[in-house]
């Protein structure tokens, strides 16, 4: 078990992960798996359903760890990886599917920025109304304010129009400001 991660040179621990030091490998894991797990309940409140998400996601960072050019940081990296991983595994839900295809013939609008970044992750009340959104709408929200993805990426990502995510991102802010009492 290595002592002091944060002491580690990223190169060095990638390259040790990339030869299956099951050392390193751990490492890796410890040093960003609360984050990550935070993350992952992001999408799920559901502990156990939250700790497979991050599980999957490890998975994929480990197999994918050649692939990582030290572009940005390693940090962002998993993070991505791990928010992918957990809306592939929601996707595949039976649940999400009928949602999905509902919401790819829904029409198009334009919607307006949403600056609500400090008050989402600050408030619990809003983290309740965010989490009980419907269907695609609390999905594409926390993408695009917690998680910061464009509008092009969300779409790529979610194999939807550019305009059907602005659509959705317009509704969850509605349905958050009535949940709220706004106008």
């Amino acid at each position: 078990m290595l002592s002091n991660i944060d002491l580690i040179d990223e190169k060095i621990l990638i390259q040790k992960c990339i030869e299956d030091d099951r050392t390193y490998q751990e490492a890796l894991y410890r040093k960003y798996a609360k984050k990550m797990f935070h993350v992952c309940k992001t999408y799920s409140q559901d502990n156990d359903e939250a700790m497979d998400f991050l599980q999957e996601g490890f998975i994929e960072v480990f197999r994918k760890l050649e692939n990582f050019r030290f572009e940005g940081s390693l940090e962002g990296w998993v993070r991505r990886i791990i928010i992918f991983k957990t809306i592939d595994a929601l996707r595949k839900k039976s649940r999400y599917e009928e949602v999905i295809s509902q919401l790819d013939t829904e029409s198009h609008t334009e919607a307006v920025e949403f600056e609500f970044e400090e008050e989402l992750s600050s408030s619990n009340k809003i983290r309740e109304v965010v989490n009980n959104l419907p269907g695609k709408a609390g999905l594409i929200l926390k993408l695009y304010v917690i998680e910061g993805l464009t509008h092009k990426e969300i779409a790529e990502y979610l194999e939807i129009s550019v305009g059907t995510s602005k659509s959705q991102l317009n509704r969850a802010r509605t349905l958050i400001k009535s949940s709220l009492g706004g106008s």
